[in-house]
């Protein structure tokens, strides 16, 4: 009985402390490396899909993140608009964009250092006129090894400026390019193919002649890159860490 009586105390504890926090929302603002995909792309997997996972019930993570977009298209498409209008008060806006940004090929994609920077600069002002918290991710490293199997920097100079204007505007910075080729540096040259979308001809129906990508992740690339997020979120955010379930930090 007694041992009945704790865990009804336990019970009733958790549901108090759970009532107490408030609901809050996880906005994602990103390209194909965080968005959510359709099921014709499987196995390729955004790593904000695995992220809505290991939150408790107090979180709901809203993924507005989409294939080939930058900060200038995410803008033009009013996708910003749509995180604009839905943030409020206590809720998080995560930005990680520098793939496309990156691209003067694209014209309709690239963004100048100067436009990039701006623009980042734009939904930090426009965040915290919701009374919301912005955090800045520099972009995820796609998988490029040397001869000598070091794993090199494909971000360099877009993820500076993201560092740059974190710290010009005083906001969070999860540096995910670091991170992640952390990552791939301990899986090894040959391993780190099992993150990405990597596949032989006719071993899945979606890729009948196969796929060699390294920026798009798998479902494993994808769920240890939400768990590298998860882990300095632990670090790094103290009310976000209360809500994370599922997950210690190491």
């Amino acid at each position: 009985m007694k041992k009945l009586a704790s865990f009804s105390i336990a019970v009733i504890l958790f549901a108090f402390i759970q009532q107490d926090k408030k609901k809050i929302k996880i906005f994602l603002a990103g390209d194909s490396t965080m968005s959510i995909k359709e099921t014709k792309a499987f196995p390729e997997t955004g790593w904000g899909m695995p992220f809505v996972y290991f939150w408790d019930s107090t979180v709901t993570v809203v993924n507005r993140a989409k294939n080939g977009r930058s900060t200038k298209t995410f803008l033009s498409e009013d996708l910003w608009k749509s995180i604009y209008d839905e943030a409020g008060e206590g809720d998080y806006v995560f930005i990680q964009f520098g793939h496309n940004d990156e691209s003067p090929d694209k014209k309709e994609r690239y963004a100048t250092p100067d436009t990039f920077k701006m623009n980042l600069m734009r939904f930090i002002t426009e965040t915290r006129a919701k009374k919301a918290i912005s955090v800045l991710f520099t972009p995820v490293s796609r998988r490029k090894f040397d001869t000598t199997g070091t794993a090199l920097e494909t971000h360099k100079e877009y993820s500076a400026y993201v560092k740059e204007v974190a710290a010009k505007e005083n906001v969070l910075l999860i540096d995910l390019d670091t991170k992640s080729r952390e990552l791939y540096q301990q899986f090894g040259k040959g391993d780190s193919k099992l993150l990405f979308l990597q596949l032989k001809p006719g071993e899945h129906p979606n890729y009948p002649e196969g796929k060699e990508d390294n920026t798009h992740f798998s479902e494993l690339g994808a769920r240890l890159i939400a768990q590298l997020v998860l882990s300095e979120i632990q670090k790094m955010i103290p009310d976000l860490a209360d809500r994370i379930v599922k997950i210690k930090a190491k």
